[in-house]
């Protein structure tokens, strides 16, 4: 069966979530971590497209980062997909896949300055939700380019969040004060019923119940062979 083809459109924004094979911290080395900056800076280069918000959690990847056309977003993410796994399948000594399902996307336009600043204080504050760090700083997300208004060589500020003020410093303070009321929610932890639909309607017999079970009949007892008899009576 194909798989859902994407609505890309110009000018969006795009939410951008990777995961590991299996959820496996695959990438908790900081070697990991920082081959994967140098694959993102080979992707910037080679598609010219804004990287907005980055964060580089254990197991899983988000990017906030609009592309300089709509079908250069598949090409960007198949690049920095293959390249990363290439790198880190030889680092870690492993074979197959690097990378879970398909990537996660959700995109929205520039004009959703709500959706972007929440899209923004998520993928920063996911450190803090995941309970690695008390506040919001963390070495490999962006979030101090946005509060200290650094520049990292990667990433540029978002439109939404230079609408927040009159200055650049202004505009940090806010950004701070907002993701200073961030609540992570707490997520529970999802269970797989695999075959659960296609069971749904099976009743099976309690087994282990001894009430109305019949009672074992004794196995029949196999003779002795033979020439085991034969055996004996000669000794």
């Amino acid at each position: 069966m194909p798989r859902k083809r994407r609505d890309l459109k110009v000018g969006y924004s795009y939410h951008i979530t990777t995961r590991c094979n299996n959820r496996e911290f695959k990438l908790g080395r900081r070697e990991c971590r920082e081959v994967f900056l140098y694959a993102i800076k080979k992707a910037l280069d080679k598609y010219k497209f804004k990287l907005y918000a980055l964060c580089i959690m254990s197991n899983h990847v988000h990017y906030l980062l609009e592309p300089d056309q709509p079908e250069d977003l598949p090409k960007i993410m198949h690049f920095l997909n293959w390249y990363t796994a290439m790198c880190f399948n030889r680092m870690l000594r492993r074979t197959g896949h690097f990378w879970e399902k398909r990537y996660f996307c959700d995109g929205f336009p520039a004009s959703d300055r709500e959706r972007a600043l929440n899209t923004l204080r998520y993928i920063h504050g996911n450190p803090k939700a995941a309970k690695m760090r008390y506040g919001f700083f963390y070495d490999f997300s962006n979030y101090g380019s946005y509060e200290r208004l650094t520049d990292d060589g990667l990433t540029q500020w978002h439109p939404a969040f230079l609408r927040l003020g009159n200055s650049l410093d202004e505009c940090a303070k806010k950004y701070k004060g907002f993701c200073q009321k961030y609540k992570p929610k707490q997520k529970n932890p999802t269970k797989c019923h695999w075959g659960s639909k296609l069971l749904g309607g099976v009743h099976l017999e309690n087994k282990a119940s001894t009430t109305n079970s019949p009672k074992k009949s004794k196995s029949p007892s196999v003779p002795p062979h033979p020439r085991a008899r034969y055996r004996k009576t000669k000794n």
